[in-house]
């Protein structure tokens, strides 16, 4: 495995993790942050205690608060920072490139859809940055809490993108023995069901505030998937895609554990929380809120039923009640199987 320069932008909890994994494979790792108090703690403690607590990270991560410094000579850069902010980073790492006149494998490692124009990450990166400057483009989708990668739980991801050389690099700058990267040509399934299966966890987490079982997850899970790739193959989505680590894999990790904020979020509505309050407790983004307006407006947009996505989209926007949701829910009418 050859020596790569890899900048990561965004020392979040998951930019961290897949920062340090890149470290622990030998690369020269550059993770970049707007906030200067980060990158010292970073860089002097080999610490992120904001987003990954006292789990100690790989001394072969540099902290920068200077983007062109990250990004100068750099293989892959991947952007992990929250959907609203990825236009703005995006214009940022634009401004480098023509400073540096070099261009890069870029990846998104971002899950979510952009409110009101209903844009994937991927797609507001083409918009942002020129083609002269791309190696490569594509996204890191799949089950893979933060918290797990950084204490090298066994985790399964996929580099999906239409170039198959560029995520062949990525795939091979990321392996190791607990962090395996397979490779996908279909960039929109990936998108698609990395961003949803936030909606879904939300209403994971309410369910099992309210003490529901196995039956009742089973249900939202398997209907829930079913909601994921409709809207998908609506895009042009490969339905394959939703058998997968992007699909069913990523919904199975994020819906049944606490590490999930999206999932975290459900329990707190369950409990009977008011959304605001939700969101100030967390205080990190939960991407499934704004992706539930999105999804509830693309399913009416393309006609397309998705009664839990629009359950959930009652429940944080309408103020509904989490049981009388259900109750609504399991109140329509019957239908066949696959439809």
């Amino acid at each position: 495995m050859s020596n790569e320069i890899i900048a990561v932008l965004g020392a979040g909890s998951w930019g961290t993790a897949l920062a340090n994994v890149a470290a622990e494979n030998g690369h020269d790792v550059r993770l970049w942050s707007h906030r200067a108090s980060q990158v010292a703690e970073i860089n002097e403690t080999h610490l992120n205690t904001k987003y990954l607590g006292d789990n100690p990270l790989n001394e072969g991560i540099v902290g920068f608060s200077d983007m062109q410094s990250a990004v100068e000579n750099a293989d892959i850069v991947l952007s992990v920072v929250p959907t609203k902010a990825t236009r703005e980073v995006a214009q940022q790492l634009v401004t480098v490139l023509a400073n540096i006149d070099h261009s890069v494998i870029l990846m998104a490692a971002t899950k979510g859809l952009e409110p009101g124009t209903y844009k994937r990450v991927s797609e507001m990166l083409t918009e942002e940055v020129p083609a002269k400057y791309l190696k490569g483009l594509g996204v890191i989708s799949g089950p893979s809490h933060a918290e797990g990668v950084i204490k090298h739980d066994p985790t399964l991801v996929s580099a999906a993108s239409k170039d198959v050389v560029a995520a062949e690099k990525v795939q091979a700058a990321f392996s190791n023995q607990v962090f395996r990267v397979y490779t996908n040509t279909d960039v929109i399934g990936a998108e698609i069901g990395g961003a949803l299966k936030n909606v879904i966890a939300i209403g994971a987490g309410a369910l099992a505030s309210l003490g529901y079982d196995a039956n009742a997850k089973a249900a939202l899970f398997t209907r829930g998937l079913a909601e994921i790739s409709r809207l998908g193959q609506a895009f042009g989505a490969n339905p394959i895609t939703f058998m997968g680590l992007s699909g069913v894999g990523d919904l199975f990790a994020t819906a049944t554990s606490v590490h999930s904020r999206n999932f975290r979020a459900g329990v707190q509505l369950g409990e009977g929380k008011k959304l605001s309050d939700v969101i100030e407790d967390m205080g990190m983004v939960i991407e499934g809120i704004s992706t539930t307006k999105v999804a509830h407006e693309l399913a009416q947009k393309k006609h397309i039923e998705m009664p839990i996505t629009s359950a959930v989209y009652r429940v944080l926007y309408d103020n509904v009640d989490v049981k009388e949701a259900i109750q609504t829910l399991m109140g329509r009418p019957v239908s066949q199987e696959g439809k």
